[in-house]
């Protein structure tokens, strides 16, 4: 069996002789540029400039190297680039004041201030000296209760949407780069294009956009019926081009957990997210129905999986169990034979970070003899390997899992 096959099983809910893996896929699922050289190093690879494709949370794109020496399975494509491509012509070097030694698709994107903090002018973000990551003022989502909610302007939205519109030649363009990777590689290929566009902080936040879902739910649906009405005609040109080359497509990022419960109560997803998802998630499935969608939500969502399920989700991610009180066999229960899970493979914010090699092991090889019965599973991390992650630890946690 090919490494897509395997991939391919796994989310039909077949049990195989060995567990899908994936570094990378999508950009809450890779690792910290800062702790990718490490990573290569801990491997006995040829160092390299890492390509810093996400320079907002400063991810690096995995090299086809990496990926087969931690046994993985899943190559990504995006609207520009594949990591399963070369495409030498297109990173230009780019080192971070001197912080790290990188190639990046645009350096004019970036300005240096004289105590080093480097900013992104388009978004207002910087990355201080000491960050390993760009930074908001209140994380880009400021709660501002002593006014009124905060409402975008339809007007701008559609403009927006507008000048997001996609041109015959970038269709031509990833149709082009899917191909391409379809012929470089026998991994499952994850596109990362346009998707529904509504979540639930895409447009005033998490802290306030929740309040207008409660205040003001039929401006909600005017708002999320503009988006997802836009979303439909792109996504249904670009699949009708690219559809025999795509495995798995991320549909959106939507956010609905904290640490402790969902951001809103599961009927706001109900009314006014629920509906809309189904749409784009039919669509996708009428016209790629050999593709799978993927919906990336952090936190306590367990009381929300029957709902995503019911959204038309194929596959769930990261599998934040151990956000909200409830285990990876139940988060593994409620799933199962419904909707595969794409991470949850070891404990993120403690055993990775705080205990040792043989710790993260264990734990390995604990949650995977349960997550991967009855198929549904492919083994990734909780969101993002950080800068800071020990990189035998990254080493123990993939070869683990490629045990058999």
């Amino acid at each position: 069996m090919t490494r897509r096959e395997y991939v391919l099983k796994a989310l039909s809910f077949e049990e195989t002789d060995r567990l899908p893996k994936d570094l990378g896929g999508m950009l809450s699922a890779s690792i910290s540029c800062f702790a990718y050289p490490k990573l290569v190093a801990e491997l006995g690879l040829p160092p390299r400039l890492p390509r810093v494709f996400d320079t907002g949370q400063m991810l690096a794109l995995p090299d086809l190297d990496v990926l087969d020496a931690l046994d993985c399975d899943v190559v990504s494509v995006f609207m520009q680039v594949s990591n399963a491509l070369p495409q030498e012509e297109l990173w230009k070097p780019y080192d971070f004041n001197g912080r790290l030694p990188a190639t990046v698709l645009d350096p004019g994107q970036f300005a240096l201030q004289e105590d080093g903090t480097i900013i992104l002018p388009e978004s207002g973000r910087s990355m201080p000296p000491a960050s390993y990551v760009f930074e908001e003022e209140h994380a880009g989502q400021p709660l501002i209760l002593s006014a009124d909610i905060p409402k975008p302007d339809l007007k701008k939205v559609r403009s927006d949407l507008e000048k997001q519109r996609l041109t015959d030649a970038d269709i031509a363009h990833v149709k082009m780069l899917c191909e391409q990777t379809r012929e470089a590689t026998d991994r499952a290929i994850f596109f990362n294009g346009p998707g529904a566009g509504i979540g639930i902080a895409a447009h005033t936040g998490i802290a306030m956009f929740p309040m207008l879902c409660m205040t003001e739910p039929d401006f909600v649906h005017e708002l999320h019926e503009m988006v997802v009405s836009h979303a439909e005609e792109q996504i249904g040109l670009l699949l009708s081009e690219i559809h025999p080359y795509v495995d798995i497509y991320n549909c959106g990022s939507d956010d609905w957990g904290t640490q402790n419960q969902t951001i809103a109560a599961p009927q706001v997803y109900r009314d006014l997210f629920q509906p809309y998802y189904r749409r784009i998630n039919d669509l996708m499935h009428r016209l790629a129905p050999n593709a799978k969608t993927f919906l990336h939500s952090c936190g306590a969502i367990y009381d929300l999986i029957d709902d995503i399920i019911d959204s038309g989700f194929d596959i769930l991610n990261p599998v934040q169990w151990t956000a909200g009180g409830h285990s990876y066999k139940e988060w593994k229960d409620k799933s199962r034979g419904r909707i595969s899970l794409w991470g949850g493979g070891v404990n993120a914010q403690h055993t990775l970070p705080l205990g040792t090699v043989e710790d993260v092991e264990a734990e390995v090889r604990e949650i995977i003899s349960y997550m991967r019965t009855d198929g549904g599973f492919i083994f990734n991390g909780i969101h993002n390997l950080l800068a800071e992650t020990d990189p035998k630890k990254i080493v123990a946690m993939y070869r683990t899992a490629a045990m058999r």
